[in-house]
């Protein structure tokens, strides 16, 4: 694989921790206005942070592959695949980037090399993820790692505003397949696999 632009020197995928260092990096993380609205819980002291940990430290290789982006030794994001069923060869795709992180490439990099993970290691054929509209960012950051728009669900998802009121928003749904020609993007080293 080639890219225009290469993610910041020494970027790689690797397995997360319960390491002070990680542990910190999420808490930064959801420290953002834009993570902490879709946290499952306030993300702000080491307690909550371990818990959403927790799941990522030995994931489920069957079910799940979790991977943190990390650079110079920091994590600054994170890519998953989930809900991976073998039968059918899919899998749900997430991912974000901490704001210290981001406009370094890492984001695309990340998924680009998570999707070639899970057609050549994993076997797979189809991954799909989804965003809110109003996150055109992570859209673009898809479309770069080679995945395709195929439609749009209306008012899917709802998270409460600065007030605490509810906002249904849209989401938009891409899929990469197998098949699908490769992105111009470089991939990362992924390291200490056990997925």
């Amino acid at each position: 694989m080639s890219m225009e632009e290469k993610p910041a020197t020494g970027a790689r995928l690797r397995p997360w921790t319960d390491s002070a260092a990680d542990v910190q990096a999420v808490i930064a993380a959801f420290d953002a206005d834009d993570m902490a609205a879709q946290a499952a819980e306030p993300i702000n002291g080491e307690e909550a942070a371990r818990r959403w940990l927790a799941p990522w430290l030995e994931p489920d290789g069957s079910h799940v592959a979790a991977f943190a982006i990390d650079c110079g030794g920091m994590a600054l994001g994170h890519v998953m695949a989930g809900a991976i069923d073998r039968r059918h060869q899919t899998a749900w795709i997430s991912y974000w980037v901490s704001p210290l992180g981001r406009g370094k490439g890492l984001a695309s990099a990340a998924l680009a090399t998570l999707a070639e993970h899970c057609f050549e290691t994993l076997g797979l054929h189809r991954l799909e993820l989804a965003h809110r509209t109003n996150n055109p960012v992570s859209g673009r950051v898809a479309m770069a790692a080679g995945f395709l728009v195929e439609g749009l669900e209306r008012e899917k998802l709802m998270y409460l505003n600065e007030m605490g009121e509810p906002v249904r928003f849209d989401v938009q749904t891409l899929a990469r397949l197998r098949t699908d020609p490769a992105p111009q993007i470089t991939a990362l080293e992924i390291v200490n696999m056990s997925a």
